[in-house]
């Protein structure tokens, strides 16, 4: 990624400023690059070769199917744990890629040092404080202290849906009576019954 001095510039103006790259020698992909011009300008278009990109690819597919919300839908447990793991290997990865590292101001640095910036951006909002964090139940807070148990009793196969909203934003919408694809089968049952209908009007 460029430095913050230069990005977004055109080449002419880099030029014009007497703006240099520190960190595109030092930080360059193993086993060389290829160049691919960035037309954003957030990048300086040294791209890994291939094998290198494989590496990528590979990594970032693992690290998506371990964090991926189809585990749910498999009732498989996805902890703080599995997390970091697949950051972990991402890491991994992004070393053997990058074995002279990132430089500072690469956003997957930051992001891997846990001290990227997110003032201002979509992802700002996504992200909430432990602080004003609130898990809300069944319509009810959670409060803070309190067990699952004290709202269900001891049944330990009931499957509930907990929500996370930031404090002071007020309880989260209820979820749909049925999934999408529910609504789809039901949708369709009603279509096929009225075509029934018409026929069975006209005979």
């Amino acid at each position: 990624m460029l430095p913050p001095e230069i990005m977004g510039l055109t080449d002419e103006q880099v030029v014009e400023l007497k703006l240099k790259d520190e960190w595109a020698d030092k930080c360059s992909p193993m086993g060389g690059w290829t160049f691919n011009k960035d037309k954003i300008g957030r990048r300086n278009g040294r791209q890994p070769n291939e094998k290198m990109q494989e590496v990528l690819k590979k990594t970032i597919e693992e690290a998506r199917t371990m964090t991926s919300k189809k585990l749910v839908e498999q009732e498989k447990l996805v902890t703080q744990k599995t997390v970091q793991e697949a950051l972990d290997i991402l890491r991994g990865a992004v070393m053997i890629v990058y074995p002279m590292g990132l430089p500072p101001h690469d956003v997957i640095h930051q992001e891997f040092e846990n001290t990227e910036d997110l003032t201002g951006t979509q992802a700002s909002l996504e992200v909430i404080d432990v602080q004003l964090a609130q898990l809300w139940f069944s319509g009810k807070e959670l409060l803070p202290g309190r067990k699952m148990k004290d709202f269900l009793g001891n049944n330990e196969k009931t499957k509930v849906i907990v929500k996370l909203q930031k404090r002071g934003s007020g309880k989260p919408a209820r979820e749909p009576l049925m999934s999408e694809d529910e609504r789809k089968e039901l949708m369709l049952r009603a279509y096929r019954r009225q075509e029934q209908l018409k026929v069975s009007t006209f005979a």
